[in-house]
């Protein structure tokens, strides 16, 4: 009998955060859970940062996952908002870190190859696949779609890994 791991996934984003929760056995996904975690946008700054981190603080006990991946952040032209989103990665990256999970970590394109095939693709794409991968699946915004696409961009990468280092042993 194969062992199940519980994998989280996260997005990150200040405004949004969102997460998603599979398990894996073997080859076989499972749905647990999705959703997002949001920040008022009119509070400052700091105060947005501690309501992501209680978020997550929240689904990570609600759904004890066993791994965790988060999507790299990409770099845009506004400095002062790419700064702010690698602020809610790092909240992102803390919370389960602090919970004493790996934390892997993807750029946006291994996650949409992972997923769909190809590095680049739009979001009904991804969420047509994540809908196709995770039949009962069920979120409530793109950025809980896009997190259930890191956690099964996960679950196929260390699958992958985990093969490797049985078959060097």
């Amino acid at each position: 009998m194969q062992h199940s791991t519980r994998i989280i996934g996260i997005d990150p984003g200040l405004r949004n955060t969102g997460w998603g929760v599979i398990e894996t056995e073997g080859t076989r996904l499972r749905f647990i859970a999705a959703g997002t975690v949001k920040s008022r946008t009119k509070a400052a700054l700091a105060e947005r940062l501690c309501e992501l981190h209680d978020g997550l603080v929240d689904v990570l006990t609600n759904h004890g996952p066993d791994e965790a991946a988060v999507e790299n952040t990409f770099v845009n032209k506004d400095a002062g908002a790419t700064l702010k989103l690698g602020q809610a990665r790092g909240i992102a990256m803390l919370v389960p870190a602090r919970a004493g999970l790996v934390v892997a970590e993807y750029a946006p394109n291994a996650v949409k190859k992972s997923v769909i095939g190809v590095g680049h693709g739009d979001k009904a794409q991804i969420k047509l696949m994540v809908g196709m991968l995770l039949p009962k699946a069920v979120w409530d915004t793109d950025d809980a779609a896009d997190a259930l696409a890191i956690a099964i961009c996960h679950a196929h990468h260390r699958g992958n890994a985990s093969a490797r280092i049985a078959a060097a042993l």
